[in-house]
C-alpha cells in the first residue's frame, strides 16, 4: 500500500496526499478504525515532507474521514453509506444498476441525434481546421480583461459574489440598451433580458411561444444557423425553410408561402447570415417586415456577428427598422467579436414579452454569472470595446480577403458568399457530395463543416460547405484550400 501516489505539479501536494488517503478509505483499502501511519512514517512512505502529512492528516480530520486519539495517533473514522466494494452491496446485494439509455425520453434523445459536436470528424494534431468560426484568442487583450475585473471587484466585489437578477446586472442593461439605440432601435415599450448567450435566449423564446395544444409552425432562412434548427426541432416546431438568394431571403417565395400558411414565428438572421454571411439589402429588409406585420408574425432577429462588417455603411437591424412596433425580438451577444468564454447574451423586446420571459430565466438558472456580467460592462466601460473591434475588423478582414482570394484561385468551381464575419459558404456543382470531399480531404489533414448540417430538409445542401478562417493562420488558408481544390478536382473527373 501506498506505493501508487504520484505527484502532479499543478496542485499543492497537501491536497494531493489528502486526497490519496481519502480514496483509500472510500474504496475500503484502509478500514474504519485501522490506524494510519505516524506523520513521520508516512512522509518517508510517499516522499514528502512530514508538515504535508500534518496539513493533510488534518484536512482528514476537518472532513470527517478521520478521527485523533491524543497520543496515539490518526485513525480511520465509520463512514455512513460507506461506498460498496467488488461490484456488490455491503450486505453481498447485487449493485443497484439502471439502463440510463433505456429511460432517456424524446427531447433526449433527439438532443443527442442532432448533436453537430458528437457526430462531427475528431481532428488529429497538425491537422488545418476550417470548422470554427470562434474568436481567434490571440487577438483578447487579457490585461484590458484583467484590469476591467479588478475594477469591478474593487466597486462592487462582494455583492457580485452573491446571487444576481433574473433579468440581469442593471448596469449592463442601461449600457446595452444604449448601444442598442445607437443601432436606431427606439427602445421605448422595449425591455432587455440576459441570458447565458444567444443560445439560451433562443431557447427561452421558443419555450415562451410554443403552442401548448399543437406543434409550432416556424419560418426561417434555407439554409440556416444548424443551433436554430436543433433548438425549433427539440421544442417541436416544424420549420419551414426559404431559400436564400445573393441579397438576403427570396421575398416572393416567402410572400407566397405566407399566403398559404400559417405560422407561430420567423427566425431570420440579416446580417453576416451563419452560415452563408450574406447581409439582407435594405429593400429586402423592407419587404420582409411589411410581410410579417401584414400576417402578424412575431419575428426573432438573430444579430449574429453584426460587428464585423468590413465594408459600406452600417445597415439597421430588423428590430430599427420595425420602429415603435414590438413585432421583433432581438437575441444579441458578443461570442463572435468578444469573449464567447463568458456567455453573455441578450433578448430585447417588448416590455411585457421580457416580464414573462424573466419568470422563465428564473425558474431555470436563476440568473446569468454576475461576475461575468461586470467584467463585461466594465469592459465596456472602460473604453476597450471600440479599441477590440477595431483591431478585430482589420485581421479579420485581412483574413476574409486572402481566404475569398485562395477559394478563387484553388477553387473556381465553387460559388462563394460571405460579405463579412468569419465565414464563407461554398456551393459546388451538384457532382460533388462534400461529406465525401470530407473525408478525403481528412486523409490529407484538412476538415470543414459540410454544409448540409444547415439546410432544413435531409438531402439538401450536400454540394456545399462552410470555410471559418477566424483560428487558421495565413500559411495554412493557403495550403488547406489548396488541398480542398485537389479533392475537388478528383471528385469532378470521377
Amino acid at each position: 500500500m501506498f506505493q501508487d501516489f504520484k505527484l502532479v505539479s499543478d496542485r499543492p501536494v497537501s491536497i494531493q496526499v489528502k486526497e490519496y488517503v481519502n480514496r483509500l478509505i472510500i474504496k475500503g483499502a484502509l478500514q474504519a478504525d485501522q490506524k494510519l501511519p505516524s506523520t513521520r512514517e508516512m512522509s518517508v512512505l510517499l516522499k514528502v515532507s512530514r508538515n504535508t502529512v500534518i496539513a493533510a492528516y488534518e484536512g482528514l480530520e476537518d472532513d470527517g474521514f478521520t478521527y485523533a486519539i491524543p497520543g496515539k495517533g490518526s485513525y480511520v473514522a465509520a463512514m455512513v453509506g460507506q461506498s460498496a466494494v467488488d461490484n456488490g452491496g455491503s450486505d453481498g446485494s447485487s449493485t443497484w444498476e439502471i439502463d440510463w439509455k433505456a429511460r432517456m425520453n424524446e427531447y433526449a434523445v433527439s438532443a443527442v441525434d442532432l448533436d453537430m459536436m458528437k457526430q462531427g470528424i475528431r481532428a488529429q494534431k497538425g491537422t488545418i481546421s476550417f470548422t470554427s468560426i470562434a474568436p481567434d484568442e490571440q487577438l483578447f487583450d487579457l490585461g484590458d480583461v484583467r484590469r476591467a475585473f479588478m475594477d469591478r471587484m474593487a466597486i462592487e466585489g462582494q455583492v457580485l459574489l452573491n446571487y444576481g437578477y433574473a433579468k440581469g446586472y442593471k448596469p449592463l442593461i442601461d449600457y446595452l440598451m444604449h448601444y442598442m439605440e445607437n443601432k436606431g432601435v427606439d427602445i421605448i415599450g422595449k425591455d432587455m433580458l440576459i441570458t447565458g448567450g444567444f443560445t439560451e435566449g433562443f431557447d427561452i423564446v421558443l419555450s415562451a411561444l410554443r403552442p401548448s395544444a399543437r406543434r409550432g409552425a416556424a419560418i426561417c432562412e434555407n439554409p440556416t444557423h444548424h443551433t436554430a434548427i436543433k433548438n425549433l426541432k427539440l421544442q417541436g416546431f416544424e420549420i419551414t425553410g426559404i431559400p436564400m438568394e445573393c441579397d438576403g431571403i427570396d421575398v416572393e417565395r416567402l410572400e407566397e408561402v405566407l399566403q398559404n400558411n400559417s405560422f407561430d414565428l420567423a427566425y431570420l438572421t440579416p446580417s453576416y447570415h451563419n452560415p452563408t454571411g450574406i447581409v439582407m439589402s435594405p429593400a429586402k429588409r423592407s419587404a420582409v417586415m411589411k410581410l410579417m406585420a401584414r400576417h402578424q408574425i412575431p419575428v426573432i432577429e438573430d444579430g449574429f456577428n453584426e460587428e464585423l462588417r468590413y465594408s459600406g455603411a452600417h445597415i439597421a437591424p430588423l428590430i430599427a427598422t420595425a420602429g415603435q412596433g414590438n413585432g421583433v425580438i432581438y437575441i444579441g451577444s458578443f461570442s463572435k467579436v468578444l469573449f464567447p468564454g463568458l456567455r453573455v447574451g441578450w433578448v430585447l423586446g417588448d416590455r411585457a414579452l421580457i416580464d414573462t420571459l424573466e419568470s422563465i430565466k428564473r425558474a431555470r438558472t436563476i440568473h446569468t454569472s454576475t461576475i461575468d456580467q461586470s467584467i463585461l460592462y466594465q469592459y465596456m466601460l472602460n473604453g476597450n470595446f471600440d479599441k477590440h473591434v477595431k483591431k478585430a475588423r482589420t485581421e479579420y478582414k485581412r483574413k476574409y480577403e486572402l481566404t475569398k482570394a485562395c477559394c478563387e484561385a484553388h477553387l473556381p468551381e465553387a460559388q462563394v458568399s460571405g460579405d463579412g464575419g468569419l465565414h464563407l459558404f461554398l456551393t459546388f456543382p451538384a457532382g460533388v457530395n462534400t461529406r465525401q470531399l470530407l473525408e478525403a480531404c481528412n486523409e490529407q489533414g484538412v476538415i470543414f463543416t459540410p454544409g448540409d448540417k444547415f439546410f432544413i430538409q435531409e438531402g439538401e445542401g450536400t454540394n456545399t460547405l462552410r470555410l471559418g478562417f477566424s483560428r487558421v493562420t495565413d500559411e495554412n488558408i493557403e495550403r488547406g484550400i489548396q488541398i480542398i481544390g485537389k479533392q475537388t478536382r478528383n471528385f469532378l473527373k470521377a
